[in-house]
């Protein structure tokens, strides 16, 4: 599981704390709850098997060696999706005076739901938890220093700046490296995992293939899939 492995959540943190606006409203996490939906996902492990998914390429085999991504950070709108429901804010409230009981009072303190992206609809296939945000992770994301990292493709040296996309960039490739499943996020993909990929290819609107269409548009490891389409 993702939440098991510190380097990946601490991104996953730096990520959320960008995109849920720890930063702009200094009470967030601490008189007021955030949440963030994490919209994860099973793709091949080989590029070549995804693109034999998203051309629905009936040579592709049977069995297929499947990874975690994770696909998107959307944070909680209140405005817009309303509160928090009963649970959710017993959760967090319980989880606010854990830590304040622990000494770290000047964390940020919320919640992230986790959310498979396999299913047509964007349904109950979710587990919520909390999320403590600690000191190290909010000095990473106020320092913005750049990812500097290696292609996959090319062997080519690139920089990229700090934020929430690039802190998912990171996590998928850093899953992908993982060859030997030393992480254990490793598994034969399912058909409905196989189906969300082939449907992003036939340029359906269901969630999970726009959700997949937005991660090719901004993962440079995907360029050239795309352009196949297009």
């Amino acid at each position: 599981m993702l939440g098991a492995n510190p380097l990946l959540m601490a991104y996953l943190k730096i990520g959320i704390v960008f995109d849920c606006g720890l930063f702009n409203n200094p009470r967030i996490g601490f008189d007021v709850p955030f949440m963030a939906r994490v919209d994860v996902a099973v793709e091949p492990s080989d590029i070549l098997d995804f693109v034999g998914l998203y051309l629905n390429d009936e040579a592709v085999g049977e069995k297929i060696q499947g990874m975690l991504q994770v696909n998107a950070i959307t944070p909680w709108n209140p405005s817009m999706q309303g509160p928090l429901t009963p649970k959710r804010l017993q959760i967090w409230r319980e989880a606010r005076a854990k830590y304040n009981t622990e000494g770290f009072t000047k964390d940020p303190v919320g919640l992230v739901e986790f959310i498979g992206c396999s299913c047509a609809e964007d349904s109950g296939n979710s587990v919520t938890a909390e999320l403590h945000i600690p000191a190290v992770v909010l000095d990473i994301a106020r320092k913005r220093e750049p990812f500097i990292g290696v292609s996959a493709v090319t062997g080519a040296q690139f920089n990229k700046p700090m934020s929430a996309v690039a802190c998912l960039e990171y996590i998928n490739l850093h899953i992908r490296a993982d060859k030997q499943n030393q992480l254990y996020l490793r598994a034969e993909m399912t058909g409905q995992d196989k189906e969300a990929i082939r449907a992003a290819g036939r340029d359906e609107e269901t969630l999970p293939a726009r959700i997949l269409k937005e991660k090719m548009k901004r993962e440079h490891l995907y360029a050239n899939v795309a352009q196949l389409t297009s």
